[in-house]
């Protein structure tokens, strides 16, 4: 499964359609930066029906919100299924995974300040 990333931010002062940023690509994982700072980033990302992101765990909470479709998500070993408008927040330092039984996009958002108090 290739994952495909855009490593260029969103043109600002621009209007845009959220889900018509990002395509769907057949047997793939898509992901495009809306906004990247170095207190946190603003991603998004399209799943093919079948694919799958490996478990992994991030050092920050990340936001992560349906914006066309359902997916499939685990957290430390709970399970959702998040549809469309749906939103959740992955808990820093959690394992967690995306699968996609079905095409899905989702906006994710992780915040790397506020850590320290």
């Amino acid at each position: 499964m290739p994952r495909i990333t855009d490593p260029l931010e969103l043109e600002k002062s621009k209007s845009h359609i959220i889900v018509q940023i990002i395509e769907y690509i057949p047997n793939a994982i898509l992901s495009k930066t809306i906004i990247k700072k170095i207190t946190g980033n603003i991603t998004i990302s399209s799943f093919d029906a079948g694919e799958e992101l490996s478990e992994k765990t991030t050092p920050f909470d990340t936001y992560v919100q349906i914006i066309d479709g359902n997916a499939r998500l685990s957290i430390n070993n709970s399970k959702y299924h998040l549809k469309l408008g749906d939103g959740i927040i992955i808990p820093a330092h959690a394992k967690h995974n995306f699968t996609a039984e079905e095409q899905f996009k989702m906006l994710s958002t992780i915040i790397k300040s506020g850590y320290e108090e």
